[in-house]
């Protein structure tokens, strides 16, 4: 399996550090969540792993191989990404805004059964099929988000980088979400999500990574990493860690920190 990682990422943007000297990786079939308070470097890391952010040194690579020597259709195939913020720009149905994530497969005219096949499981996962056939930029802030998820899908991509990806959904289909990244990631995806929800993220992960001013200070599995004393330094408040009835866990931020 194609490992994904980053070693020494240093970047300032407007003479401002927003990633400092960090390093890491990822494993195919799990998923990785990225945690820290607003401006920790979370989205920038993200896009520099995504190859649409340039670091100023260090170096992303894929298999061993730097990212950007990645032809871009064969980069294209093996990441998909699922921005924070993401606008829909054509007034197209929702289906076919779906069968855009097969582009990189085979190019613009070509289609097959299989893509076909890849666009109908999307939709269906995200819960659109639906209303396949109404104009994508008609639909409201979280049908949109769903379709836009259902695109990434479709492309079968060996990695998943979503950025804040329940940020318009119900808590309904945030749930419904969180399943579809389990389950892609059980059948061998590499899923590395950005998340605010603590909760969301000590159910969902594998691997936790935990920034702070364009550092990481934190990485390690979800028993290891997400303490009281890390959220701490992380967020500046004191949290209550606890279970639901399932025992799943539950975190509650109660005060900030003075």
């Amino acid at each position: 399996m194609m490992a994904l990682r980053f070693d020494d990422l240093t970047l300032a943007l407007r003479g401002r550090p927003v990633l400092s000297n960090v390093s890491g990786g990822f494993s195919r079939a799990s998923v990785t969540v990225i945690l820290g308070a607003n401006g920790a470097g979370k989205s920038t890391l993200l896009s520099c792993l995504a190859a649409l952010r340039a670091p100023d040194s260090g170096v992303v690579t894929l298999g061993g191989r730097p990212l950007v020597a990645i032809p871009a259709m064969e980069r294209a195939r093996q990441i998909g990404l699922l921005p924070q913020q993401a606008d829909i720009h054509w007034d197209i149905n929702v289906r076919a805004l779906v069968a855009l994530g097969r582009l990189p497969h085979h190019g613009r005219w070509s289609h097959n059964a299989e893509d076909d096949a890849a666009i109908d499981e999307a939709m269906e996962r995200t819960d659109c099929a639906r209303f396949a056939n109404r104009k994508a930029q008609r639909l409201s802030g979280g049908e949109q988000a769903r379709v836009l998820l259902a695109r990434v899908l479709a492309g079968k991509p060996d990695w998943i980088l979503a950025d804040e990806p329940l940020a318009n959904l119900d808590p309904a289909h945030q749930l419904d979400a969180m399943a579809c990244f389990r389950t892609t990631a059980t059948a061998g995806t590499g899923v590395v999500l950005v998340l605010h929800d603590l909760t969301q993220a000590a159910r969902i992960a594998d691997h936790l990574i935990v920034m702070k001013d364009g550092g990481i200070i934190a990485a390690g599995p979800v028993a290891q990493v997400l303490t009281p004393a890390v959220l701490e330094v992380a967020y500046g408040v004191r949290v209550h860690i606890g279970q639901d009835e399932t025992g799943a866990p539950v975190i509650a931020p109660i005060a900030r920190i003075a």
